[in-house]
């Protein structure tokens, strides 16, 4: 049978909930030890400022506070694109993968545009795995520290996932 129709009892979902969950992304770029390197490009990628062309993946890690050193609550595992010739901007699309606590094996799948240098922005959650299975939501990003010149960043994610 190609599909079929399921009940929604059959799945013995539990009623809804919104999670909040704030953290923080650390994005290094450069240095000794990248969490974000880029794996293609266009070349037009060195003459624009936006770095129009270009694709990355990252595997970052995420904090309870902006200090690297405070607990690590799980990993940001992504591929993006910078997507436009006007402003700094990536096309996103990133697993967000829980190591801790209540959350640990779970995950929220997240999509968008991501103006980098606008405060705040969003992203939206499409789904998730684990205790966020069925999730949908967004999640608002707020740059804590960004440095232009190395492009490494430590940003703000408050998400909010409706999940069962």
């Amino acid at each position: 049978m190609f599909a079929q129709e399921l009940a929604r009892d059959q799945f013995q979902l539990k009623p809804e909930k919104m999670t909040h969950l704030q953290f923080y992304l650390h994005d290094t770029v450069t240095g000794q030890h990248p969490t974000t390197v880029a794996v293609a490009q266009a070349a037009t990628t060195n003459t624009s400022s936006t770095s129009f062309g270009l694709v990355s993946v990252l595997d970052d890690p995420l904090t309870v506070s902006p200090d690297l050193n405070s607990t690590l609550v799980g990993r940001a595992q992504a591929i993006y694109a910078s997507s436009s010739q006007s402003e700094r901007s990536l096309t996103m699309t990133m697993n967000l993968v829980f190591t801790e606590g209540a959350y640990n094996g779970s995950t929220l799948s997240v999509l968008g545009q991501n103006p980098i240098l606008k405060n705040p922005r969003e992203l939206a959650i499409v789904g998730g795995t684990g205790i966020f299975r069925f999730a949908r939501g967004y999640v608002q990003l707020r740059t804590y520290t960004y440095n232009l010149t190395t492009n490494n960043a430590i940003v703000k994610y408050d998400a909010y996932a409706f999940h069962y």
